[in-house]
């Protein structure tokens, strides 16, 4: 009798993905490519290897391959950090943006923007009062348009919360792209569209609840959509260096208009009290350049408070105390550290850390730092190469503030 075989394995039509490692590495190798020929004088971008990242990135957003992205950036971290960079901002602006075209038709382009806002109160924030005013948040939502943030012509929808950075920290990049695409939707449709994502990235606020007599300082985040007409001049920046200063200066100048007039309406959203809250702006942007700011001056604030403790323990005034801020490599990470000194000198009176991301660009960093320590009153901030065993500063010279 003849033997029975083992049946051949059929082919199957569905193309395996490649390994998550290793596309991770091919997205960083291409970012560290690009970053390297940038900075060969004589040389520009390689338009080309460009296009071919722009497409990687776009492809690993939109299949959701979170994993891939995120490792990419791990891998980006530890190789360069200026390819770390444009990596991260590639990635960052292909999750919050989507141009795509219906039927033949225009253009079109649609962006998750956010807002952060500290609010100060006493007794803090309370969920149940946020979002009772239905007038108020009409109102928000318009000035975006009204007040020259966006094009008179664009459609912008204003989700109905104000997030906390936990819920911003859970918004991965392919949920955020997803987020676009229901947004996109309703926009479109001019009526409400099933928008699962975007529902579920209201997970609620976390944090310790504060005495109703004690005073807070918390972040939140406005979350809205923007829809428009992809050659929108209003979103134009012209390509000149003048003009394009010039450009966002004005910009500027109408976010600024912009927060002193939605104010009252914002602390009517906030709470039941409105007058209770007292609130302070950060710039608008796309959603991860506004998160990073938001977290950057969370971290600003929390040092600036440390300091100002240990100048009260002290019982100094500001103006005795001369700050040096030098970066000191961690083998991990690096932290920016300010001792503080007296006038005439010794061991310093205490000192303070700021983590810094191995991709940051140290120099602004430590500008930004210093000019936060400036701020408090001291009387002056040195820039050092490092501190001595007992703290004293090395190499230092005095900054000068730009």
């Amino acid at each position: 009798m003849p033997k029975n075989k083992r049946p051949i394995p059929r082919k199957s039509n569905n193309t395996r993905e490649p390994d998550t490692s290793a596309q991770a590495q091919e997205l960083a190798d291409l970012a560290l490519e690009i970053a390297e020929r940038e900075e060969v004088p004589g040389f520009g971008g390689d338009d080309e290897r460009e296009e071919e990242l722009l497409q990687a990135v776009r492809k690993a957003v939109r299949r959701k391959r979170d994993e891939v992205l995120y490792e990419a950036i791990e891998i980006a971290r530890y190789t360069d950090p200026g390819a770390c960079r444009l990596l991260r901002e590639r990635i960052h602006e292909e999750a919050a943006t989507w141009r795509f075209r219906r039927e033949n038709g225009p253009e079109y382009e649609i962006d998750a923007f956010l807002v952060p806002v500290f609010v100060r109160s006493s007794g803090g924030l309370a969920a149940r009062e946020n979002f009772q005013d239905p007038e108020a948040f009409e109102q928000l939502a318009a000035s975006f348009r009204s007040g020259g943030l966006e094009s008179e012509d664009a459609k912008v929808v204003l989700i109905q919360h104000a997030y906390d950075l936990a819920e911003i920290d859970h918004v991965s990049f392919g949920a955020l792209h997803e987020m676009l695409r229901e947004a996109a939707a309703s926009l479109v449709e001019k009526k409400l569209q099933p928008a699962p994502t975007i529902e579920a990235s209201i997970r609620g606020w976390t944090g310790e609840p504060v005495a109703p007599d004690e005073s807070a300082m918390e972040l939140r985040f406005l979350l809205g959509f923007s829809l428009k007409r992809a050659e929108d001049p209003f979103y134009q920046v012209p390509k000149d260096e003048e003009g394009s200063d010039a450009w966002f200066a004005r910009r500027m100048a109408r976010y600024r208009d912009w927060s002193v007039e939605v104010a009252p309406l914002l602390r009517r959203c906030l709470a039941r009290d409105p007058d209770r809250l007292e609130l302070n702006f950060l710039y608008q942007d796309l959603f991860y350049g506004a998160k990073e700011q938001g977290v950057a001056e969370l971290a600003t604030l929390a040092l600036l408070s440390e300091v100002s403790r240990t100048l009260a323990a002290k019982d100094l005034a500001a103006d005795q105390v001369h700050a040096a801020v030098a970066p000191l490599d961690m083998g991990e990470h690096i932290v920016l550290r300010a001792n503080l000194y007296a006038l005439d000198g010794g061991v310093p009176w205490g000192s303070v850390e700021r983590p810094v991301d191995l991709a940051a660009d140290l120099g602004a960093e430590v500008d930004e730092l210093c000019d936060a320590l400036l701020s408090l009153g001291l009387e002056g901030v040195s820039v050092a190469t490092g501190f001595s065993a007992d703290g004293h500063a090395e190499g230092a010279t005095p900054y000068q503030a730009g």
